[in-house]
């Protein structure tokens, strides 16, 4: 049970024996509203197992399918894309769990079966009930938002991580179970330029995106509800694109190859995480310095976590080397978000 509740349930009873006066027995009040209480704490104790429940099934083994395809143009001479299908498979791996906080690591196993090839992938955070939230501000830049206290309850946050644990977005909702259906639903948050457009066009700068998990007898789905977004001057949508990511359960690949993978470069990227979090922890907001695709900073750690798990650098020289690239790339002065956006915007060709 949360700090808040156990507050105002102190307070509820509180109150209510003040009223009651000195001629009122207090014991008359005092087990309805310990009765009351306890009712009210199993209640939420219910809520949030089954909420972590629902966290802890996205982990395991899958199939999985990325699937984009743009719907309604928003700019005249805008035409819309061909659609976007891709898959492969992919190891949901839990890295850490608090109880109150669940951290997820995916990774993507790709090539033929004789000769497969990890990819480290995104990571997903849930915390309950946040104080405050890491969000994208446009431009590879993030800041803090506060979580109203009046706005926690039962909420979780999620915060998604790039492959090299850098931040992507994060955004609070709160786990539903109408119909027959576990999903979390956010408000509407804005992300940075998936791999697939961030590397084949420049023509938008942003996604504004209702990003959905829904929990399935088979699986699991990532439901995107995605504007992508021109940020010269007033906001202005490009066009709107449904994304459906489906991970359906199935091991028939080579899933030691991801275990094998994680087991031989799990300290290496727990120290690339503290570091992170240490530069979260001590700004506001930050920006990683560089304009577009970062592969500068990822490419670098992603070699550095092989040499670690081939044995070809030790841990503390690789993270030491790790940070040095990390901290290259980020800054605190953000600067204008104007300065921060790759090129100015052209309406992408039909053939891109």
């Amino acid at each position: 049970m949360s700090a808040i509740r156990k507050s105002l349930l102190s307070a509820t009873a509180l109150a209510l024996l003040t009223m009651a006066g000195c001629a009122a027995n207090p014991a008359t009040y005092a087990a309805p509203l310990a009765a009351a209480s306890t009712e009210s704490e199993a209640i939420e104790a219910a809520n949030f197992e089954q909420d972590r429940a629902s966290i802890l099934a996205m982990a395991g083994n899958y199939k999985v399918t990325f699937d984009f395809t743009e719907t309604v143009p928003f700019l005249a001479g805008y035409e819309l894309k061909e659609p976007k299908l891709s898959g492969g498979h992919e190891s949901v791996r839990v890295v850490e769990d608090r109880g109150d906080f669940i951290s997820l690591q995916h990774l993507l196993v790709v090539g033929p079966d004789d000769s497969p090839f990890v990819v480290k992938h995104w990571r997903q955070d849930w915390q309950y009930e946040p104080a405050r939230v890491l969000t994208f501000i446009g431009g590879n830049a993030w800041e803090w938002r506060d979580v109203p206290a009046s706005e926690r309850a039962g909420t979780w946050s999620q915060t998604v991580y790039q492959v090299d644990d850098a931040p992507r977005y994060g955004a609070v909702g709160t786990w539903t179970y109408q119909d027959g259906i576990a999903e979390w639903t956010p408000p509407q948050e804005w992300r940075p330029l998936p791999r697939r457009d961030m590397t084949t066009r420049e023509d938008y700068h942003a996604i504004d995106a209702i990003n959905r998990h829904v929990i399935t007898p088979w699986g699991w789905v990532h439901e995107q509800d995605n504007a992508k977004l021109i940020l010269e001057g007033a906001p202005q949508a490009l066009v709107r694109e449904i994304g459906v990511n489906t991970y359906k359960a199935f091991d028939a690949y080579p899933v030691d190859a991801a275990d094998a993978y994680w087991a031989g470069t799990a300290d290496f990227w727990a120290g690339v995480r503290a570091e992170w979090t240490r530069i979260e922890a001590e700004h506001e907001r930050f920006a990683i310095t560089i304009k577009g695709e970062t592969e500068a900073l990822y490419n670098p750690l992603l070699a550095l976590a092989l040499d670690v798990k081939s044995g070809d650098k030790a841990l503390e020289p690789a993270l030491i080397e790790a940070r040095a690239v990390i901290n290259g790339f980020v800054t605190p002065e953000i600067g204008p978000l104007a300065d921060r956006l790759r090129t100015a915007p052209a309406l992408a060709s039909t053939e891109s």
